[in-house]
């Protein structure tokens, strides 16, 4: 028995004794359009590690990527794997990358297998075609103790999805994680979720697998929907995983395989899904990468909340959207069908009025109507393809990602304290003098309010112009209209309310000293000039004869006779007066005397 066969057989019987645990393979991204995939990448294995007489690895390798001037890079993602606990830091093309998802495969706590994944897809783009190396993958440590069980392994390799507009338009699913079979766990089943198979020409699937060996190929098989796949003599019916690159014809990629399979014959119209087996009775292979081309024309909605506001003095909110058909593969045809839910209780149906192409979209808005007794937060769901009863009526590449929400509570700034009109007294042709500083407190039903006064309406729509003296504020004429505007995060509203005069009671100052110092000259009576526009006044000498009469448009009397054959100045005395107001609210004269002095 030589040396590989010992080991060959030690392996077998460890294995025996272990569990081998891993991450599932899950949908990891998705492309829609005139997109196509390949792989680039190559191993760090010298030769197969079954045969290796000395355990060694490489820290670097090399591969060169050759698309057509036509291609252009969409994408471009780098799984790097090996045996040991990790090396999560490498370099492609002297340009350092570090992980940025890694995956793990254990035999037992004794040997466990790592995966990583970095999207590279800058360094790639601006590569291009050409040469690259991947450099420091570094598990030199773990090989002599992995070589026990002829597990010593480690490669990379790109998935590059690119873009070529004489494409057709195809579906690429990339699904990822680390699962595997051996000797204990000879049959792996993995599910393809997320598939649209709308014509099957051309359909192919392509795989990233790690540490398979050529050499052993006892019950190897790879099935899709139970169909086993080969690509022969590159890849046998029962050797699958055997160290091989279908797209470079490379038979040689120790201990892991870039092979991509046709399945245009395996796969059905209709099919959402597809079921992948793997089967082996000894080889150890790990799965990390399986990409699917599909050939596709169908739309995918979606739709975006933008925008929403209240609709000041109103129940109402706003609701703004945009309708995209972004990363589809045929335009959304129109007609299609947006629900509007609150609470997830149907609310109303909107049609788009047009067909949204391919990458294209489509802007509307919504008014929904709250209860005017509502005061609890609320949700609005807004669902594109919904024809009201949470169904859709057009398929899609994608059916759950159809729908946008958000949480919102009345604004009721339409309710706010109701203010009276201030009275104050007639200053003279109803001017007057007006405090009303305690409204900005007054008018809010809330303290977060803000509150501004205003002299026209307009000012207070546009917030322009507010009154700054509210204590002392002086209105030439009344009654004036003052406008409020209330306002708080997302709306206001506008009140108003009035500035009136009343005619107050005169005041009666009845002493003159008409001397013409400036002082006391003239019969003064404040609060009656300009104010009881009507009013008469009737001046009496102590016999009780008349000496002068005026009215609002004559001068003050200043002790001149006027009910004489000439004007002459009234001596020093007593005199006595009648005021007749002549306002509905006072009905008795004022009367009274007056002493004049010179």
């Amino acid at each position: 028995m030589n040396r590989n066969q010992i080991r060959f057989y030690f392996g077998l019987l460890f294995l025996s004794f272990c569990s081998v645990f891993g991450q599932n393979v899950s949908l990891f991204n998705q492309f829609n359009g005139k997109y196509d995939f390949t792989f680039v990448g190559n191993t760090l294995n010298p030769v197969e590690n079954t045969f290796q007489t000395s355990p060694s690895i490489l820290t670097s390798s090399s591969e060169s990527l050759n698309l057509s001037s036509s291609d252009s890079i969409e994408s471009a993602y780098l799984y790097w794997a090996g045996c040991g606990t990790g090396d999560f830091e490498v370099k492609l093309n002297s340009i350092t990358v570090q992980a940025e998802r890694t995956f793990t495969n254990n035999l037992n706590s004794n040997f466990t297998y790592f995966g990583a994944f970095a999207n590279v897809t800058d360094i790639v783009q601006n590569q291009g075609n050409g040469l690259y190396t991947l450099s420091e993958l570094d598990v030199t440590n773990f090989v002599n103790f992995y070589a026990l069980n002829s597990t010593n392994f480690g490669g990379w390799a790109l998935v590059i999805v690119y873009k070529n507009n004489n494409l057709p338009l195809n579906q690429l699913n990339i699904y990822d994680g680390l699962q595997s079979v051996s000797s204990l766990q000879n049959n792996l089943s993995i599910q393809l979720n997320a598939l649209n198979v709308i014509d099957n020409q051309d359909a192919k699937i392509g795989f990233l697998a790690w540490e398979g060996d050529v050499g052993l190929a006892n019950n190897e098989t790879l099935r899709i929907n139970g169909n086993i796949l080969s690509n022969p003599p590159l890849n046998p019916a029962t050797n699958a995983f055997n160290g091989t690159n279908s797209v470079t014809g490379n038979s040689q990629l120790f201990n892991m395989d870039l092979d991509i399979y046709s399945i245009q014959d395996n796969i059905a119209i209709g099919d959402t899904s597809a079921t992948i087996q793997l089967t082996s009775n000894q080889d150890f292979v790990m799965v990390n990468t399986i990409v699917t081309k599909l050939n596709s024309q169908l739309p995918d909605a979606t739709i975006n909340i933008t925008n929403n506001s209240q609709i000041c003095g109103s129940f109402e909110v706003l609701i703004d959207f945009e309708v995209l058909n972004t990363n589809s593969t045929a335009s959304l045809p129109e007609q299609t069908p947006i629900a509007i839910y609150i609470d997830n209780q149907f609310y109303d149906l909107i049609l788009t009025p047009i067909e949204i192409p391919i990458d294209g979209s489509w802007s509307g808005q919504a008014i929904v109507q709250f209860l005017n007794t509502q005061t609890q937060p609320f949700n609005i769901k807004i669902v594109v393809d919904d024809d009201g009863t949470n169904t859709g009526i057009i398929a899609e590449i994608i059916e759950n990602n159809n729908s946008d929400s958000i949480n919102t509570k009345p604004e009721l700034n339409s309710i706010f304290n109701a203010l009276e009109p201030i009275m104050v007294c007639n200053e003279g042709l109803t001017k007057g003098t007006f405090n009303f500083s305690h409204y900005n407190d007054i008018v809010k039903t809330n303290s977060n309010q803000l509150v501004s006064f205003h002299e026209t309406e307009i000012e207070a729509l546009e917030n322009i112009n507010s009154i700054m003296n509210t204590e002392n504020y002086l209105s030439i004429a009344t009654p004036n209209e003052i406008f409020v505007r209330i306002e708080n995060e997302n709306c206001f509203n506008i009140t108003s309310f009035e500035l009136r005069t009343r005619n107050c009671p005169p005041t009666v100052y009845n002493f003159i000293s008409a001397n013409q110092d400036g002082f006391n000259d003239e019969f003064i009576v404040e609060g009656l000039r300009d104010i009881f526009l009507s009013y008469q006044i009737f001046i009496y000498n102590r016999w009780g004869k008349l000496i002068w009469e005026g009215k609002n448009s004559d001068q003050i009397w200043n002790g001149i006779v006027q009910k004489a054959f000439a004007e002459k100045l009234a001596p020093e005395g007593t005199y006595y007066y009648i005021i007749n107001l002549n306002d509905p609210n006072y009905t008795e004269p004022l009367v009274g005397f007056i002493y004049l002095t010179r």
